[in-house]
C-alpha cells in the first residue's frame, strides 16, 4: 500500500500546518500557543475525546474505530517543543521569535501525526482505538515520562505504542529501525572539587583544585578504557570545567565539573554509575582535596520491543516498499524520552529519512516537507494492519 491518495491530497494543508508551526516555537513546557492549536485541529477533526493538560502541557486525543469490539488500543506520540537555538536557515517561513527553532523537526512530527489524524477520524477504517499523544519537553524536560505519570497508558488502555523521529541524511521516503536499543540514554553528573585556595606562586602551600579535577578529568575515561568490554557503547565526557578564580595567579578553591554519561546498555548504565561515584571521591582524596558528586538519571536507553518493531517495519514496507526499509540499523547515541513510553508499554520507535539538510540541533537544519504524507500514510496502515475491521 503506497501513500494513501487522501493523504496526498492533504499534504498542501498540513504543509501550512507545519509552517504555521515553524514559525511559531514554543520551548520544553510553556507551549499555550502549539499544544492550542493542536487540540483545536482535533475537535475540528472529530475526535471522540480530545484532553489538554496531560503531563503538564500534552494533548491526548482519541479516535475509536467503526468497530471496537477488538478491545485494542494503541498510542501514536508526536513531540511538539522547539530548541532554543537562533534560526539560520532564510526561509520565508523561519521562527517568528529569536533564540527559538524547531532545529529537531518536531513540527513535523506533530504535523505528520495531526495529518494522520484527520484522516483517521474520517475513515475510521479499524476495529478498536487510536490514542494520540502530542507530547512537550522531550528536549530535555522528559515529558515524555511526565505523560506516562500523569496516566496516558492507564487512563485509555493503551496496549502499545509507536513514534517515528526524521532522520537527516536518509532519503525521503525511507525508513530504518532495529530491534532493541535504537538510541542511548544520558545521564548527567556534576562534580564539585574543594581543596585549599592560594596563591599560584605559593602552591605548596595550597591544594590545587584545578590539578585535581584534570586528574579527575582522566580517571573518569579510564571507565570506558578499562571498566567496559569494548564491544559496549559508553561515552563519558565532561563538557564543561569552572574554576572560582578568574586570573592567572590564584589557585582555585574549588572547581565544578559538569558531564554526561550515554550508553546503549541498561547494565553498562548502572556500572558508569558506580564507577563514576567511587572514582571521583577517591581520585580527590589522593591528592588531598574532596569530591562531591550530584548524579542525575535522565533518559533511559530507547529499546524497541521485538514483535512491534517487526510490525512496525512491516508497515512501513506497505508504504514505501521492502528496499526503502532497513530493518537493522545502526543504533545512534543520542537519547530520546520515547524511551519513557517505552518502557510503560511494548512499542517500537522509527527513523523517517529527511533528506540532505544539517542534523538535528543545527540551525540551518531543515525539515522535508515531502516526508509528511509518507510518515502519515505508516500511521495510518499501523492502526488499519493492527486493527482490522474483519
Amino acid at each position: 500500500m503506497p501513500i494513501r491518495n487522501r493523504l496526498a491530497e492533504l499534504h498542501p494543508e498540513i504543509t501550512a500546518w507545519r509552517h504555521d508551526l515553524h514559525e511559531n516555537p514554543e520551548l520544553m513546557y510553556d507551549l499555550p500557543r502549539t499544544s492550542g492549536v493542536v487540540a483545536a485541529k482535533l475537535q475540528e477533526f472529530g475526535c471522540d475525546e480530545v484532553v489538554p493538560g496531560i503531563g503538564v502541557s500534552g494533548v491526548v486525543g482519541v479516535i475509536r474505530g467503526r468497530k471496537t469490539g477488538s478491545g485494542k488500543v494503541i498510542g501514536f506520540r508526536a513531540d511538539m517543543d522547539a530548541l532554543p537555538i537562533t534560526e539560520a536557515t532564510g526561509l520565508g517561513f523561519a521562527s517568528k521569535t529569536p533564540g527559538k527553532m524547531h532545529a529537531c523537526g518536531h513540527d513535523g512530527h506533530t504535523s505528520i501525526l495531526l495529518g494522520a489524524a484527520k484522516y483517521l477520524a474520517e475513515t475510521r477504517n479499524f476495529d478498536g482505538t487510536v490514542v494520540l499523544a502530542f507530547q512537550p519537553a522531550e528536549e530535555g524536560g522528559a515529558g515524555g515520562k511526565a505523560m506516562v505519570d500523569d496516566g496516558l497508558m492507564d487512563r485509555w488502555n493503551v496496549q502499545e505504542i509507536y513514534g517515528l523521529h526524521n532522520m537527516p541524511g536518509e532519503p525521503v521516503g525511507t525508513f530504518a529501525i532495529r530491534e532493541g536499543a535504537l538510541l542511548a540514554s544520558a545521564d548527567e553528573f556534576e562534580i564539585t572539587v574543594t581543596g585549599k585556595g592560594g596563591h599560584a606562586a605559593m602552591p605548596h602551600a595550597a591544594i590545587d583544585t584545578t590539578l585535581v579535577a584534570s586528574h579527575i578529568v582522566i580517571a573518569l575515561q579510564s571507565i570506558v578504557a578499562r571498566n567496559i568490554d569494548p564491544l559496549g557503547s559508553v561515552v563519558v565526557t565532561v563538557g564543561s570545567f569552572h574554576t572560582d578564580s578568574v586570573v592567572s595567579n590564584v589557585i582555585a578553591h574549588e572547581v565544578t565539573l559538569k558531564g554526561t554519561v550515554r550508553t546503549l546498555d541498561p547494565e553498562l548504565r548502572k556500572l558508569a554509575h558506580e564507577r563514576i561515584m567511587a572514582l571521583v571521591p577517591m581520585t580527590a582524596q589522593a591528592y588531598g582535596a574532596t569530591a562531591e558528586v550530584d548524579f542525575r538519571w535522565g533518559y533511559p536507553v530507547t529499546m524497541n520491543h521485538p514483535e512491534q518493531t517487526q510490525f512496525a517495519a512491516d508497515c512501513a514496507a506497505e508504504v514505501v516498499g521492502e528496499a526503502n526499509v532497513d530493518r537493522d540499523t545502526r543504533p545512534v547515541m543520542p537519547a530520546e524520552d520515547f524511551a519513557f513510553m517505552l518502557e510503560a508499554r511494548p512499542g517500537a520507535y522509527i527513523f523517517l529519512g529527511n533528506g540532505d539538510t544539517p542534523m538535528c540541533h543545527h540551525p540551518a537544519y531543515r525539515f522535508d516537507d515531502e516526508a509528511i504524507p509518507v510518515g502519515c500514510s505508516w500511521f495510518v496502515t499501523l492502526a488499519e494492519r493492527r486493527m482490522p475491521l474483519e
